[in-house]
């Protein structure tokens, strides 16, 4: 993540990723980045793991598993917000 993120965009990608990828497209238009992700059962553990793996292979993050947390991922505006401040924290030397 060697370019800066912004929240609103990787929020938008986000949203459009799981529209079509776990929504079929999302015809009824309902889901938005502030839909709950867990208690709508959009997130399962299986679509967890290929969400993480879209976030790995869009911006170079690994998200450890301390983070994949239910705070975080409730909604798609709690990922970009992690996602961004994470990439925002100084890199600690090797």
């Amino acid at each position: 993540m060697t370019d800066v993120l912004v929240e609103r965009e990787v929020s938008a990608r986000l949203t459009g990723f799981i529209r079509e990828r776990f929504l079929y497209g999302d015809p009824a238009g309902a889901f938005g980045d502030s839909t709950p992700l867990l208690d709508g059962g959009i997130l399962t553990s299986l679509n967890t793991a290929i969400l993480i793996n879209f976030i790995h292979e869009e911006w170079g993050s690994v998200v450890p598993v301390e983070d994949v947390d239910p705070r975080a991922f409730h909604t798609v505006r709690g990922i970009a917000s992690m996602l961004c401040e994470r990439a925002r924290r100084p890199v600690p030397p090797a």
